[in-house]
């Protein structure tokens, strides 16, 4: 993506190829690193991006993604092993959340799992893995290659999603099921099409070839312009993903590939993703130690708040009374939530003040107008998500 005009020295960050319409339709110039790409963190205001979420359809630039093409005899047998989902049960044409982790049953990173035929996959994932994939795949018949640079994405959340996505002429992607694929056809190009997404909203993601990206970002917001359709940056969509009760690395968890400090290593059971660890598939890298501390129960779990007031309680510490004397966690990521007019936030909290129900109280400190006031506010521990629409996995969508 750089120019041969410019060395690469000078251009420390990749571009993705919709960097030149972002920049094009970028009123506030605010963009942020993200997998060694810069990327759109406002366009315009977050207010306006979040909305498009929620009431329209909004368009996000999601190809610094990484993705891993992973296929051979053994690619079923690999990704199982490395795993802690069963892997098995995903058949071409399906996509399945699923993570990983070391030995000792700590998390290295979440993806999502695209099972395009037999034998063949694409792992996306936040992070580059390729060193621990190569090292995970020994003794396996599987080529692993990162494909990063030949796809380009985006995502297309929101309400009207599916109606802008007929009117492009992608007949049939109202049939799609939420974690199908589809592959499609945009005039000539060709697009694969998944019912997945980081809102919790009605939504997909389109994956395309880099040369054709622009000539679809063009066709979206041309076909759009009756729908709402709005690109978005990443701020607008952290609140969206906080109320869907979706993790982020490096904020609700470190991959433990990356961590210094003893303790600060998380695993599957402690950030709630239970669900996805499967004891019963065989063997997959971490399970004694999985099965060791789902036996005695985790020491800690990450868990949804909702918080008194409306100021969002960011890298708030926790304690188990308003005296503030027993510290018992902290929080992850917060969030106004303007769709739920609730104050909301993930947290890790030791046991046994998790249980949902308890009541916990934040520490948050305000700045206001230079002057920092302190404040303790109740906080109640609930079920995630806190935001889940009926039409996120209605089939067919509403037409709107």
């Amino acid at each position: 993506m750089l120019t041969m005009s410019e060395p690469h020295f000078r251009q420390p960050l990749l571009k993705t190829p919709f960097h030149e319409r972002s920049r094009a339709l970028s009123q506030v110039d605010s963009f942020v690193p993200w997998s060694g790409y810069t990327t759109v963190d406002v366009f315009t205001t977050v207010e306006q991006e979040y909305f498009a979420i929620r009431n329209a359809t909004s368009v996000y630039d999601l190809t610094p993604m990484v993705k891993y093409r992973i296929a051979g005899p053994d690619a079923l047998r690999f990704l199982n092993r490395l795993m802690t989902r069963d892997l098995r049960k995903l058949a071409p044409g399906k996509v399945a959340y699923s993570v990983w982790c070391d030995d000792s049953g700590h998390l290295i990173d979440d993806g999502t799992v695209f099972c395009l035929a037999a034998n063949e996959y694409r792992l996306c994932t936040g992070e580059r893995q390729l060193d621990w994939l190569c090292a995970s795949s020994i003794g396996f018949d599987v080529e692993i290659a990162e494909v990063t640079e030949e796809v380009a994405a985006l995502a297309v959340q929101g309400p009207t999603s599916c109606a802008l996505l007929r009117a492009l002429g992608l007949d049939g992607v109202e049939r799609l099921k939420p974690f199908e694929l589809g592959q499609f056809e945009l005039a000539t190009l060709p697009i694969m099409v998944s019912r997945t997404g980081f809102t919790g909203d009605l939504g997909y993601e389109l994956w395309m070839r880099t040369a054709d990206a622009e000539r679809v970002w063009d066709a979206l917001m041309e076909a759009g312009r009756s729908r709402g359709v709005r690109p978005i940056g990443s701020r607008a969509l952290n609140i969206a993903r906080i109320e869907a009760g979706f993790l982020l690395p490096n904020l609700d968890f470190v991959s433990a590939s990356h961590t210094l400090r003893i303790g600060s290593e998380r695993s599957p059971l402690e950030l709630g993703l239970g669900w996805l660890v499967d004891f019963g598939k065989g063997h997959f890298t971490g399970r004694r130690a999985l099965l060791r501390e789902q036996q005695r129960g985790p020491e800690r779990l990450l868990v949804g708040l909702d918080i008194e007031g409306n100021k969002a309680a960011h890298n708030a510490l926790l304690y188990a009374d308003r005296a503030g004397r027993t510290q018992v966690g902290s929080v992850t990521s917060a969030a106004w939530s303007p769709t739920t007019k609730r104050n909301l936030a993930l947290a890790m909290v030791d046991a046994p003040h998790f249980a949902t129900g308890a009541t916990v109280w934040a520490e948050i400190y305000l700045n206001r107008e230079l002057v920092w006031q302190r404040r303790m506010a109740r906080a109640r521990i609930v079920e995630r998500p806190f935001y889940a629409p009926p039409r996120r996995r209605a089939t067919p969508p509403a037409d709107f």
